[in-house]
């Protein structure tokens, strides 16, 4: 007989009630739920090994989340027709959970763990990703796979001032502040959104408001469990340990830790000097040393090294690399360091370097973002690539890594801040960052290049937007230190990740990693006056280094233009069969593209040329503009009659030069006067209201004769 289905539910205010049930679905997982709120319903399962791979000294865990197609209604539109490897909000959506549970298992817990989440029906105004992570929690909740704590997740937006739990698409699209925000009961764990110039403090509210409402979604969650009867969770195999290897490791490499970590050395000469230390170490033990004594005297010292230089910066306020801790490592900033991209610039802070470029492209180079729910085009892309030979290693080429896509986004979602409205600025835009070197934070340093790359090109933003990355060290004695701009090894010996990007008058983007518990709030708004201060000292490098956008695109640039007309000159822009536009681009050789949106026409004009351009804007200007009687026009004479000539005074506009509108002489016939092409200057004198006929005269710009006094006048005087 099959077990009924279990289930809980929480209200996320103003009558959004959201479900989570357990039992129906997926029954063979670990943990398996559904979570529903309206028609979006999202499953999540867990399974994990039970014992962990022969040899194995790290957490293999791997997290998916896919939107199934069928969800909405919909069949991808990939040659296969069915889903393929995940996209770039997939990857997005599973990084961002994959970052809340890791923190969640036990150090010394080393089986394979793998949680997949998929939308299996989709709601057009709920968002699936900020229920994917309750999801991946309550699965985890009610299964019997060791976590320390559960955890949730809600995305929170500004909407006309008022602060929204899981706002809709509708709200999403109208709010100036989005965070997805990750937390246990009584800590944050991750922070990952964008800002259009936020204050700290508006940053600081959001977070405790976000955590209000993540602890009714745990109670939800302990309530589920409670239901299934989860009491205890499974036992499992841990490492080997051996106290008197630890305790010969300590003692042996201590002080030479010490020694090595307070040098202030380079990267490369500090990575050479812990690996001489660590052969030395394991030399100690002598040729009867096992291979269990080798592998275990590693690990120690690796954790001889966490300790060491931890407390090296709480204690004595130094880093690894010999700075204060609020010191940003010294910047070398230039534009234009390649000829021929559209703009490009080159960023190095300390020893991390990104070279930059901006390339500009038309409607038809728009890039595709599709989802379950919906597809669209986006005009700003930004891409960054991290090559093994940025960190001296050789790796294997492969695509991009979750990784890169996870740092090009939040580097992305800074600069788009202060990119100027698609609705009116024509270009496409793409941005390419390559690290040429890397030791701490290169997404940071991929925003700073970006900003100079997008003013190098000529692009109107209007502030720079720059990035710094701060860590944090903590200790069970309270202590702790904060760092600003943190280098590689301080990124992985820290208790917190925080980048923090934005211009000088606000916040643009933050992602934050968490992997201890009690960052306390007053913590937090430390970390965040220190790294303004540190965002605030780049600034003033890069307003050195490029005070202000180019006026003009570079010559070699292709030119834009997007011209805003009534739709109801749609039609004549585009012609009979496309005649006209095809007419329009055949004589100035400018690319035109023209779409309706909403009760207007948007017209993008592209062109290499400046010349072909301006040709071009002329000629649709002249298309769909509005006559007015009294305005001189130029034009060709297109036909010939008895009675006059058809003037094209205005592109695509006719009007009748009437023969007794020539000439202040009067004229028998139109005989030799003019040919079809010649260029006549006439004057629009009247329009007929019953036709819509256009009147011109040519004698109106004439100056008008003298009459003659008549013979019998002359006599009588």
């Amino acid at each position: 007989m099959l077990s009924q289905p279990i289930s809980v539910s929480f209200d996320l205010g103003g009558g959004r009630e959201v479900f989570i049930e357990t039992g129906k679905l997926a029954r063979q997982a670990d943990g398996a739920v559904t979570v529903r709120q309206g028609n979006c319903v999202i499953l999540a399962t867990v399974v994990a090994n039970k014992e962990p791979k022969e040899g194995q000294d790290f957490f293999p865990l791997s997290v998916d989340y896919q939107e199934k197609f069928a969800s909405a209604g919909r069949i991808p539109g990939s040659f296969f027709k069915r889903e393929a490897r995940l996209n770039d909000y997939e990857i997005l959506t599973s990084r961002l959970i994959d970052r809340a549970l890791r923190p969640l298992f036990p150090e010394d817990y080393l089986c394979d763990v793998q949680v997949l989440i998929s939308l299996i029906s989709s709601d057009a105004e709920v968002m699936p990703d900020s229920l994917a992570c309750l999801a991946a929690s309550a699965a985890l909740a009610v299964s019997d796979i060791p976590i320390k704590e559960i955890i949730s997740e809600v995305r929170i937006a500004r909407v006309d001032g008022e602060f929204v739990v899981n706002p809709t698409r509708s709200q999403l699209k109208a709010s100036d502040m989005e965070f997805l925000i990750a937390a246990t009961e009584k800590n944050l764990m991750m922070v990952e959104g964008e800002a259009k110039e936020c204050a700290e403090a508006d940053l600081v509210k959001s977070l405790q408001l976000a955590h209000d409402a993540i602890r009714i979604q745990i109670k939800a969650q302990a309530e589920l469990r409670a239901k299934k009867g989860v009491t205890t969770k499974r036992e499992y195999k841990k490492p080997a340990t051996d106290d008197a290897v630890m305790e010969k490791v300590n003692a042996f490499a201590k002080d030479r830790v010490y020694e090595i970590s307070r040098k202030g050395s380079s990267k490369n000469e500090r990575s050479e000097a812990y690996s001489a230390l660590k052969d030395e170490v394991i030399a100690s033990f002598g040729e009867e040393i096992t291979d269990l004594e080798k592998k275990l005297a590693k690990k120690y010292y690796e954790d001889l090294k966490w300790e060491v230089v931890r407390n090296m910066m709480i204690d004595d306020r130094i880093r690894l690399d010999g700075r204060q801790l609020d010191v940003v490592r010294p910047l070398a900033m230039e534009v234009e360091p390649l000829p021929t991209p559209h703009g490009s610039a080159l960023f190095t802070r300390g020893e991390t370097q990104s070279l930059t470029t901006v390339t500009f492209g038309t409607k038809l180079d728009e890039l595709l973002v599709e989802s379950a729910q919906k597809s669209e085009y986006t005009k700003f892309v930004l891409h960054y690539n991290f090559p093994p030979f940025s960190t001296g290693e050789v790796k294997m080429m492969r695509g991009v890594g979750r990784r890169e896509v996870g740092h090009g986004n939040l580097a992305m979602r800074s600069l788009k801040q202060m990119m100027p409205d698609t609705s009116t600025y024509a270009y496409t835009v793409r941005i390419v960052s390559d690290i040429l070197e890397s030791n701490g934070s290169s997404s940071m340093a991929t925003v700073c290049a970006g900003s100079l790359a997008l003013m190098d090109a000529g692009v109107p933003f209007p502030k720079h937007v720059s990035g710094v990355a701060m860590g944090l060290v903590t200790r069970g004695d309270g202590k702790y230190a904060i760092l600003t701009d943190i280098l590689g090894d301080e990124d992985h010996l820290g208790d917190m990740d925080f980048k923090v990007t934005g211009t000088k008058d606000g916040i643009c983007g933050v992602q934050m990693d968490i992997k201890v518990d009690g960052l306390s709030m007053e913590v937090m708004m430390e970390a965040l006056e220190q790294a303004r201060k540190g965002r605030l000292h780049i600034l003033d490098a890069m307003y050195e280094c490029m005070p202000a956008p180019r006026p003009e695109v570079k010559p070699h640039a292709p030119r834009m233009i997007k011209l805003i007309i009534d739709k109801e000159f749609i039609g004549a822009v585009i012609g009979p069969g496309g005649k006209v536009i095809q007419e329009i681009q055949r004589e100035t050789g400018a690319t035109v593209n023209i779409e309706e949106v909403g009760n207007t026409g948007e017209v993008s004009i592209f062109s290499a040329s400046k010349e072909s351009l301006d040709k071009a804007v002329t000629w649709i200007k002249g298309i769909t503009a509005t006559p007015e009687v009294g305005d001189v026009y130029e034009g060709p004479v297109k036909g010939i009659k008895e009675f006059g000539a058809f003037v094209e005074f205005m592109p695509g506009k006719q009007g009748l030069l009437h023969i007794s509108e020539i000439s202040w002489s009067r004229l028998e016939s139109m005989d030799g006067l003019f040919k079809e092409g010649d260029i006549v200057k006439v004057k629009l004198v009247g329009l007929d209201p019953k036709t819509g006929k256009f009147k011109l005269s040519r004698k109106a710009l004439m100056p008008r004769p003298e009459s003659k006094p008549r013979e019998g006048a002359q006599n009588a005087e």
